[in-house]
């Protein structure tokens, strides 16, 4: 049965497709300035060969959904896919439409305070418009690398390219816009890395724990405890997470067998090696 709470969330993620889309063929495109990630491959291809700008972004993602399907589960995939399809939809209606800004430096501004709060809403909601992300949590499974730190590599490659593409000045405005966006991403869901620290009180931690390790790649720790009242035994679990990743926990929370009581809480910093993810090897 769908949830109020599911729906809501569509909804939101129908508005942030909505200003991602126009703020990208209202702002940034008209202005030779492209979007990070599969975006700014998308558009890199249609202004080099032409075609659907909406096609391009659809099918290039469709790889990272099947591999987000493996890792993060239906709801994952689910929202960023409606996202997804959407959002190139839009684009290719939205491509229709005049101009909104015509000068530079007022596209860059706000067309990345536009993008972070379409994009940011998404990720707020549990999906993402861009299978770099689903790249980077992939790769930060595997080395030290955080999430925002990966995505920032591989989009520092494609802005490297737009050089060759339009030119050496909007190569740098797009990559000052990408700047904008993701402090504004960070205002707007709490940034992809921003650590959360998950206390979690069950009565079956062993299937909790289990899915936290093999769909996040998280480490649990343990305690046991007893109600004050009931005098019941009970296990605390603890770990941390990205915000990024508190869908996919609340996904687990709700399939478990039995209901549990979960606070979650911001982490100013983290020292050691906590909130990085074991290796898949690892994972048995």
């Amino acid at each position: 049965m769908i949830s109020f709470r599911f729906i809501i969330s569509i909804i939101i993620i129908t508005f942030g497709a909505l200003v991602a889309a126009g703020t990208l063929e209202l702002v940034l495109i008209p202005n030779h300035m492209i979007d990070g990630g599969i975006n700014g491959i998308s558009i890199i291809l249609n202004t080099l060969f032409g075609g659907s700008l909406g096609l391009f972004v659809l099918v290039l993602n469709i790889p990272f959904l099947i591999v987000g399907y493996r890792i993060l589960g239906k709801k994952f995939v689910f929202k960023t896919g409606y996202g997804m399809v959407l959002f190139s939809v839009l684009l290719e209606v939205f491509g229709n439409f005049d101009p909104l800004i015509d000068d530079t430096l007022l596209a860059t501004v706000y067309g990345g305070v536009a993008m972070g709060v379409g994009v940011g809403l998404i990720i707020k909601e549990g999906g993402c418009l861009d299978g770099t992300e689903t790249i980077g949590i992939l790769l930060s499974r595997n080395n030290s690398l955080s999430v925002g730190q990966v995505v920032f590599i591989l989009n520092i490659f494609i802005y490297g390219s737009a050089i060759f593409v339009f030119g050496a000045d909007r190569a740098l405005y797009s990559l000052l816009t990408y700047f904008i966006t993701y402090k504004v991403i960070d205002i707007v869901s709490d940034g992809f890395d921003s650590a959360k620290a998950v206390f979690i009180i069950t009565d079956d931690a062993s299937y909790i724990a289990d899915n936290v390790l093999k769909r996040l790649g998280r480490t649990v720790t343990a305690f046991d405890g007893r109600g004050y009242i009931s005098k019941q035994e009970k296990t605390i679990l603890y770990t941390v997470i990205t915000r990024f990743e508190i869908s996919v926990l609340r996904d687990i929370l709700d399939e478990a067998p039995v209901s549990s009581f979960v606070t979650v809480m911001d982490v100013s910093e983290i020292i050691g090696n906590h909130i990085k993810k074991f290796p898949a090897k690892n994972q048995k």
